[in-house]
C-alpha cells in the first residue's frame, strides 16, 4: 500500500488487526462527531444574533421615546427586552445544556472509540481514502506535509 518514506505518517496508519469495517465505522462516527460541531457553531450564532439583536432593543426604545412614542418604547422594553427565547431559557442556558446533556458526551465517546479500537489514531477513513486518491510520485499529492526545516 505506501512505503515509509512515501505514505501516511505512523499516527494516520492502520494499526495491525483493525478491519475495513471498524474504519469505516470510526469514519462514520468521527462525521457525526464533525456535523455535530457544525451545528453547534450554528448555536453559537443563534446566541450571540439573539444577544446582538435584544441589545439593539435599547436603542429601539431609546428612539422610540425620542420620537414621542412612549407607550410602544414601554411595550417593547417590558414584553420583549431580556425575554426568555423558550420558557426559563436566555440563549446561554442552551448553549450550555447543549453542550453538557449532548456535546460533550458526544465528543467524549468518540474519543473513546477511537483510542479503544484504533489505538487513537485519528482520521483512517481519510487517510486511507487520500492514500487510495493520490498519484505516487507527483509533487502536489504528497503523503504528508513537509518536514519543518531544521
Amino acid at each position: 500500500m505506501h512505503d515509509d518514506e512515501d505514505g501516511p505518517d505512523r499516527r494516520h496508519r492502520r494499526p495491525e488487526g483493525v478491519t475495513d469495517r471498524t474504519v469505516e465505522a470510526l469514519g462514520a462516527l468521527s462525521k457525526a462527531l464533525e456535523t455535530t460541531e457544525r451545528a453547534r457553531g450554528h448555536l453559537y450564532s443563534f446566541h450571540q444574533l439573539t444577544g446582538g439583536a435584544d441589545l439593539e432593543l435599547d436603542r429601539a426604545v431609546r428612539l422610540l421615546r425620542e420620537a414621542g412614542h412612549p407607550e410602544w418604547a414601554d411595550e417593547v422594553e417590558a414584553e420583549i427586552l431580556g425575554r426568555n427565547v423558550i420558557p426559563g431559557h436566555w440563549t446561554f442556558q442552551i448553549v450550555e445544556a447543549y453542550n453538557d446533556t449532548y456535546y460533550r458526551p458526544f465528543q467524549q465517546l468518540e474519543r473513546s472509540a477511537v483510542s479503544e479500537l484504533a489505538e487513537g489514531r485519528d482520521h483512517l477513513y481519510e487517510a486511507e481514502m487520500k492514500e487510495s486518491r493520490r498519484t505516487a510520485g507527483h509533487p502536489h499529492h504528497t503523503a504528508r506535509p513537509p518536514a519543518p526545516e531544521a
